[in-house]
């Protein structure tokens, strides 16, 4: 068993987090590791060729959308003013 946490943990570590601490700020920061995680093992089935291109576009899009909801309900990012480009 403990052979398999092994795997877990490395499989799906974390980084530390630096950023300004609340707990919503941490909480998506988990959340953005875990997306950015998911978009690794999503680009590596499609290129070993395990799905399709339209499967991971369709992938991808779900957990964007997922990351997005995220932000807006912990409310990261609400009190940071807008930038002009």
């Amino acid at each position: 068993m403990p052979e398999n946490i092994n795997k877990l943990s490395f499989l799906n570590s974390q980084s530390r987090y630096w950023g300004r601490f609340t707990p919503e700020e941490l909480a998506f920061n988990a959340n953005l590791q875990e997306f950015a995680q998911k978009i690794s093992y999503i680009s590596a089935l499609q290129t070993g060729g395990k799905i399709s291109s339209e499967q991971a576009y369709k992938d991808i899009k779900s957990l964007w959308k997922q990351l997005k909801t995220s932000k807006k309900e912990l409310g990261v990012g609400a009190n940071i003013p807008k930038t002009e480009s």
